[in-house]
């Protein structure tokens, strides 16, 4: 008998998720995952921080916790401590209650929910995203009903930053669109406006009243340091104006699988922001009611503790070194190899990614020979990389240069 579903098809494979389903069924024991958006350490396994297994067995201990329900936003004090945390403590805008805050499932989830009350309750539903972003940023924004167009962002000449194109594009943006912008770490590239630059984007955004849009994935994970990481948000709260701001734990405190992050909608004044949290709750009730409890218990147990605080900072900054550690160990195994191109790209980037700039066909020959996996825009994760295996990659990358246009 046939199905009703016989005219489904089979969707393709995420292209992110599809090379750790290719690298899991390769027998090779050379094998090299760096395709994985997710920390592992020196010797190549997942991580769990020491703090968040205390703030657990805490949580574990505490008798009078219960598996009740909670709020449509969440925990309140996780909402509380995540604005704190990404705006800072002594932001003007959480001192005036201009802050919306709901607790949803991860950076995505963030992400999707402001898309939807964008879409229903904002002027304009076209929103400008950086070319290349995070494959998942379109769907995301296209499936909320936003129209999606791209800025140009990243030069594959100088494997750097194309703020000219950048500001063009933006320049140029219909008045009040929304704009994507990645908080740091940006993502596939690697590559950060500095300061300067983040200063003359903000002046262009406010000139056009374009409405900033934060994806903050890294926080604290780029840089080693929570407030250098957060400067391009509170740069654009500190002038007073609206901006929505999309946070996520799974990096900074390895809280992937929890899925917790929140949404945090700046507003001009504390009236607008609390209409602003009751129709948020009305995008998040028909989608999946309420949030899980115990990803944010976590969070907010570390974030309350002043000592776990500080011991949350000093395993962030471990993470945040080895990585910034492999690429100096990339790099400099690359020129002494001999490797033909300039590499310098590779320590200039920050964050968990490195572009490298290898073309589809080396990637496919990586892997075909080498069986290192990544996606096949030459993304490479810093993080799945070990003193162990940068010669192998070296090896790879160097036989890709020479032996594939």
């Amino acid at each position: 008998m046939e199905s009703v579903f016989s005219n489904v098809v089979r969707a393709p494979e995420d292209p992110i998720l599809g090379v750790t389903v290719a690298y899991n069924n390769d027998p090779s024991p050379a094998k090299l995952n760096l395709g994985v958006g997710a920390y592992r350490t020196e010797e190549g396994k997942p991580l769990v921080l020491d703090v968040v297994r205390r703030a657990e067995q805490q949580l574990v201990n505490d008798p009078s916790r219960v598996k009740e329900y909670i709020p449509i936003a969440g925990l309140a004090d996780f909402n509380k401590l995540s604005a704190k945390l990404i705006l800072g403590a002594d932001s003007p805008a959480i001192q005036e209650s201009r802050v919306a805050t709901i607790q949803c499932l991860s950076g995505t989830g963030s992400l999707r929910v402001g898309a939807e009350f964008l879409k229903k309750h904002y002027h304009q539903s076209v929103i400008f995203i950086p070319k290349p972003t995070w494959g998942n940023h379109p769907k995301v924004f296209n499936l909320a009903g936003l129209s999606v167009e791209y800025y140009r962002y990243y030069d594959p000449a100088t494997r750097g930053l194309d703020f000219h194109g950048l500001l063009e594009d933006l320049g140029a943006a219909p008045s009040g669109a929304i704009v994507l912008l990645h908080a740091c770490a940006h993502n596939p590239t690697g590559v950060d406006p500095t300061s300067e630059q983040w200063e003359q984007i903000r002046q262009l955004v406010r000139s056009k009243s374009l409405l900033p849009f934060f994806d903050s994935a890294y926080q604290g994970f780029a840089s080693g340091s929570l407030d250098t990481d957060a400067h391009s948000v509170r740069t654009f709260v500190a002038d007073g104006g609206e901006c929505l701001i999309a946070q996520s734990y799974a990096k900074n405190m390895g809280l992937y699988g929890e899925r917790v992050g929140a949404l945090s909608i700046v507003c001009k004044s504390a009236d607008v922001a609390s209409k602003v949290e009751s129709q948020v709750k009305l995008v998040v009730r028909p989608m999946y009611s309420s949030p899980p409890i115990h990803g944010a218990s976590i969070v907010a147990t570390i974030l309350k503790s002043s000592d776990m605080y500080n011991d949350w900072t000093i395993e962030l900054k471990g993470m945040a070194d080895r990585i910034i550690s492999m690429r100096q160990q990339l790099f400099e195994a690359l020129q002494a190899k001999g490797t033909p191109g300039d590499w310098s790209h590779i320590i200039k980037q920050i964050g968990m990614f490195t572009f490298t700039g290898l073309n589809k066909e080396q990637v496919a020959f990586m892997t075909k020979e080498y069986h290192i996996y990544m996606t096949s825009d030459g993304r490479i994760s810093m993080a799945g990389l070990s003193s162990k295996t940068v010669p192998h990659l070296v090896e790879a990358i160097h036989a890709a240069v020479t032996r594939v246009a």
